[in-house]
């Protein structure tokens, strides 16, 4: 798809700290993380949002959001994980490409959750990113 950031990742055209990969998505490090670790599950079939999102392609991304969040328990040290799409510009959605949110939530980090939010980066993502890669190899 034309102009679209995630297409061009896929594709190869565009920078990314890949996690994980396979024939049907493909998983990376938001570029202005929630938290250390926010990793995007993207469909490599171009769907803008969750009413043109194919069933089995919805399947996939879920499937690779769970094994990216069981992954950054250990990597991470997370003791949760939340798993969030934003379908549509009213629920925040900012790149038109379906896309999962996977981000890791540490006990009593509501504070520093929040302050993230503004905030939004990683002070160190390529190491992040080989430490998900291990972690998902496992």
């Amino acid at each position: 798809m034309p102009d679209c950031i995630f297409c061009d990742i896929i594709a190869g055209t565009a920078p990314s700290r890949q996690v994980y990969a396979d024939d049907d998505v493909i998983a990376f490090l938001d570029i202005r993380p929630v938290k250390r670790g926010h990793t995007l599950v993207v469909p490599r079939n171009h769907s803008r949002g969750l009413t043109d999102l194919a069933p089995g392609d919805g399947e996939k991304v879920f499937a690779a959001g769970q094994r990216v969040g069981v992954a950054m328990r250990d990597a991470l040290d997370a003791d949760g994980v939340n798993l969030v799409v934003n379908d549509g510009r009213a629920a925040m959605q900012t790149v038109f490409h379906t896309h999962l949110h996977v981000i890791p939530r540490h006990r009593g980090d509501k504070l520093s959750f929040a302050k993230s939010l503004v905030v939004r980066r990683d002070p160190n993502p390529d190491e992040t990113a080989e430490r998900l890669r291990r972690a998902l190899k496992g």
